[in-house]
């Protein structure tokens, strides 16, 4: 018989192609997945996915129970989604997601008011690169750095990060300006905004070091190692950074986003209210 929760597994190998990748967005181990496939394609009698050296390729016969699949999908989150905003107290778990490094060093000290106005909420921050997908009820509510492109949530402009160029003063100090050299993303991040307009600054000069986390850009520009695009709001907070930028600086725009099905159950609200009023008259410098 057909185990309905097979189709959980067949979602994210459907989307991800990759076996290790699903396994990891759903908290399993990759036999499990490998597993559960092989049980949906037996109850269904149908193959529906080709193996590749490269990954997980969808069959004609996956393709269509691909579509059906996500109405069942939204089906079921929907009324995930019903339960979470049901009742009327401001209390139970609030999910946010936001980008990492905004999350444990802008977000996560902003909190504490909220809790001290409404002990019985539970706030669970997820700090991951990769945008949660509301529809999906991966978070309640999401931060983004960029306007958001999905459909059927509502979105909110709260205002604008500034980004400069900083180093170590002890560097800025010691280094000719010819002489400096750069810290960027490395390839996850290649076409990020601040990596495009870092590498414009560096005008061929050499990126010595590189991540795909801000923390770590932050605290190698604290070692002296080069300089880094950094948010204002978080390196004007280091007393050891300074900023060298003069003229052209970057922003870029931080979103609020909710499924329409939970903007009024009143946890929810209360927590976005809060977000709001923190970054009232956030701006770009």
């Amino acid at each position: 018989m057909l185990d309905w929760d097979d189709l959980r597994f067949f979602l994210e190998l459907a989307r991800s192609g990759s076996l290790s990748e699903a396994a990891r967005r759903l908290g399993a181990d990759h036999s499990t997945v490998a597993r559960r496939i092989a049980g949906l394609e037996a109850a269904l009698s149908l193959k529906l996915f080709d193996r590749l050296p490269r990954g997980y390729a969808l069959t004609p016969e996956g393709e269509q129970l691909l579509e059906r699949a996500q109405g069942v999908e939204q089906a079921v989150h929907g009324v995930a989604r019903l339960a979470s905003g049901s009742g009327e107290g401001i209390e139970g778990r609030v999910r946010i997601s936001a980008p990492p490094a905004l999350a444990s060093h802008w977000l996560v000290p902003r909190l504490a008011p909220l809790l001290r106005r409404h002990p019985g909420l539970v706030l669970d921050v997820i700090g991951t690169p990769a945008p949660a997908r509301l529809a999906q009820h991966e978070a309640d509510l999401a931060l983004r750095l960029s306007r958001p492109r999905e459909k059927g949530l509502i979105a909110r402009r709260l205002g604008a990060f500034g980004y400069g160029l900083y180093g170590a003063s002890a560097y800025v100090d010691a280094t000719p300006e010819a002489g400096r050299v750069f810290l960027g993303y490395d390839e996850e991040l290649a076409r990020s905004p601040q990596q495009l307009w870092l590498e414009r600054l560096a005008a061929g000069r050499p990126i010595v070091f590189m991540s795909n986390d801000l923390s770590s850009l932050i605290s190698a520009a604290r070692a002296g190692m080069g300089l880094a695009a950094l948010p204002h709001v978080l390196a004007d907070t280091v007393d050891d950074l300074v900023r060298v930028t003069a003229d052209e600086e970057l922003a870029r725009e931080l979103w609020l986003l909710v499924h329409p099905d939970l903007r009024r159950a009143a946890r929810v609200r209360a927590v976005m209210d809060h977000v709001i009023a923190v970054c009232w008259g956030l701006r770009t410098g």
